[in-house]
């Protein structure tokens, strides 16, 4: 049995692209309970700039928002409790690029994936839920402009 995750790059709207660019990608083709490794490649800003969190998310298809984690312009990281064993973002600064690896993937996995830095609106906290964990709890994530990657997991 193997899994089929097509990548499909979706280019943004004209007029509301800054100069900010994030472009995903990732293999084509993976077995289940295998891993996938997703590459955010940025231009237009260091991510190492700033006070920023650079975020994975995903989106089942007519589901809400999953946030999946962050690493921050400092290198720290932050991720959704249900899938924290599962993950793992790094980053490499020399190239600019943001890494999410997702072990043991299954048709759950099944999603669209986006690479977004997050917009800071105020430095005001609140307490964190129980499943499910919002980003928006204490950052608003800024999709806009950005491209993103859709995963598609096929048995077969």
């Amino acid at each position: 049995m193997r899994v089929l995750i097509l990548v499909y790059l979706l280019t943004a709207l004209p007029g509301i692209l800054s100069d900010v660019q994030l472009q995903e990608s990732g293999p084509a083709l993976v077995n289940p309970s295998q891993t996938v490794s997703l590459t955010c490649t940025v231009t237009g800003y260091s991510i190492t700039n700033g006070n920023h969190w650079w975020n994975w998310i995903r989106q089942v298809s007519g589901y809400k928002l999953e946030w999946i984690g962050y690493i921050s312009s400092s290198g720290s990281t932050d991720s959704n409790p249900s899938l924290k064993s599962r993950i793992s973002i790094t980053r490499d600064t020399s190239k600019n690029q943001l890494f999410l690896q997702l072990n043991s993937v299954t048709t759950e996995d099944i999603a669209t994936y986006y690479c977004a830095r997050d917009t800071v609106l105020s430095l005001q906290y609140e307490p964190r839920q129980k499943p499910p964990y919002r980003a928006s709890l204490h950052q608003q994530v800024d999709c806009q402009g950005h491209l993103e990657q859709e995963i598609y997991i096929r048995e077969g």
